[in-house]
């Protein structure tokens, strides 16, 4: 593992959206996805994923929090996902996907928090932030590609982080912004994936060159990359973002370890 600077931690990403950080002494996972290759129906298009997670759920130890930017495509929770959710004691999700999956599962509307008690004393907020999953406003994408949300973590003496889940709207990351700029760690999905005959084939979630003006839109210190590799619809991975990065000045606030699966 690279040298990280003061105040940040190991994220460790498994292809795909799914990643696990360690924060205030609690172990978060984005979006998990952990079954093989192969045709996946979801809501709209098959899915086809292209390679394998680079663990298995019985890996990955001890998880306290799922953080599941939506709970209808299976690139963002799949079989092995599912089951996982059932041994985690909170997945936080949209209002919507808290319903459909009841348990220890909490949906979050825009804005609204939750306290989650650390290891030790002191708590973890956990702010549920917009997201949306596709271009245009929210009402017009919706109804095709579902509700999204995206998470923005806090803590006294923690480091701001924000998880971006599905979300291809530069204007909610102003939003963002406006209320939790500089951020400190940027989890940032990507890989512009596109469908012909969703929205005239433009990303559902950002382009490269969008995560990059996502990156200075947030002040962000450092920037994680996930949900760029591992399915036939991502259209843009490692290449298009590290050029992207350097054609904005940016290229230094990618992780050093980004495209390093764990």
């Amino acid at each position: 593992m690279s040298q990280l600077h003061a105040g940040q931690f190991p994220v460790r990403t498994f292809g795909g959206p799914t990643a696990l950080f360690e924060y205030g002494g609690l172990r978060f996972l984005t979006d998990p996805t952990f079954d093989g290759p192969g045709d996946y129906p979801s809501q709209g298009p098959t899915l086809t994923k292209t390679a394998p997670a680079a663990a298995a759920p019985a890996d990955l130890g001890l998880v306290d929090v799922v953080l599941l930017s939506h709970d209808e495509h299976a690139d963002n929770l799949d079989v092995a996902g599912r089951a996982l959710l059932a041994e985690v004691p909170l997945t936080l999700t949209t209002p919507g996907g808290g319903d459909r999956l009841g348990g220890k599962a909490r949906g979050l509307a825009d804005w609204e928090t939750v306290e989650i008690e650390r290891p030790g004393g002191g708590t973890v907020t956990v702010t549920g932030v917009p997201a949306v999953h596709g271009p245009g406003r929210r009402e017009e994408v919706e109804p095709y590609t579902g509700q999204v949300v995206g998470f923005v973590l806090t803590g006294e003496g923690l480091p701001t982080v924000y998880v971006s889940g599905d979300n291809a709207s530069l204007d909610a990351v102003g939003a963002i912004a406006e209320r939790f700029a500089p951020v400190d760690t940027a989890v940032l999905f990507a890989g512009a994936p596109r469908f012909p005959m969703l929205f005239g084939g433009e990303p559902l979630v950002l382009d490269s060159v969008q995560a990059a003006e996502a990156a200075r839109i947030l002040g962000a210190r450092r920037v994680v990359p996930v949900h760029h590799d591992g399915w036939a619809h991502f259209t843009e991975g490692r290449e298009e973002l590290e050029a992207a990065f350097t054609a904005a000045g940016l290229a230094d606030r990618l992780d050093p370890d980004w495209a390093r699966r764990a």
